[in-house]
């Protein structure tokens, strides 16, 4: 069943929770900020919904147009789904929603996190005052999953899938790439152990990885 409308608010906020405030309305949002993803992959971001409910959610954001399907061309052919402009926009308030939890004192800090989250994670804590003057791009590849990472005049742009000619490849995986940036393991340990490799340029890479562990 599709949620109703109790009673009408002309407060943006009340119409933001309107919006998302089904429960995972916004982790399908978290799910697409990063680039299109088909069912299955929504699913293996929140193996905790059901596909009936995940469903049904789906419908209610692209009725809202916070979302769109797409058929992607042959030889793919897969139907996927992706924000729409105004969907992506979201994208500063679900960052500084995550940095305001992050501070709850119930926060599940030993908790994993899946690849986007981890990534999104980064750019939330990204801080442009250790990276001046740092141009590159990045490969991060976290449990075989690509990631482009581009970093230039204080910003840190993240996006799914392969860099065309990175400046460096870092692989890892996602309880690595966390222990390192938040909870203080050192990235010579990582290096040590090889739990984390770098191809390519490995002097922006370590300074990357270690601005990211010092925000």
């Amino acid at each position: 069943m599709g949620r109703t409308r109790q009673h009408l608010d002309g407060c943006g906020i009340a119409h933001a929770s309107e919006l998302l405030g089904q429960r995972w309305a916004l982790l399908v949002v978290r799910e697409l900020l990063l680039g299109p993803k088909r069912f299955t992959d929504l699913r293996a971001g929140m193996p905790d919904v059901s596909p009936n409910v995940l469903s049904e959610r789906l419908r209610e954001l692209e009725q809202s147009r916070i979302l769109r399907k797409r058929k992607l061309p042959p030889p793919a052919a897969a139907q996927v789904y992706e924000l729409t402009e105004w969907g992506a926009q979201l994208e500063p308030a679900v960052l500084a929603l995550g940095r305001w939890a992050s501070g709850s004192p119930s926060f599940p800090r030993d908790a994993g996190m899946g690849p986007d989250s981890v990534v999104l994670a980064l750019k939330a804590t990204f801080d442009p005052g250790p990276a001046e003057g740092l141009d590159a791009i990045f490969q991060l590849v976290l449990d075989d999953l690509p990631f482009r990472i581009a970093v230039a005049n204080g910003r840190f742009e993240a996006r799914r899938g392969e860099a065309d000619r990175p400046d460096a490849t870092i692989r890892t995986d996602p309880e690595t790439m966390t222990a390192l940036v938040f909870r203080g393991r050192s990235l010579t340990d990582g290096l040590r152990s090889h739990d984390i490799e770098i191809e390519g340029n490995k002097r922006a890479a370590t300074r990357l990885l270690r601005f990211l562990a010092n925000p």
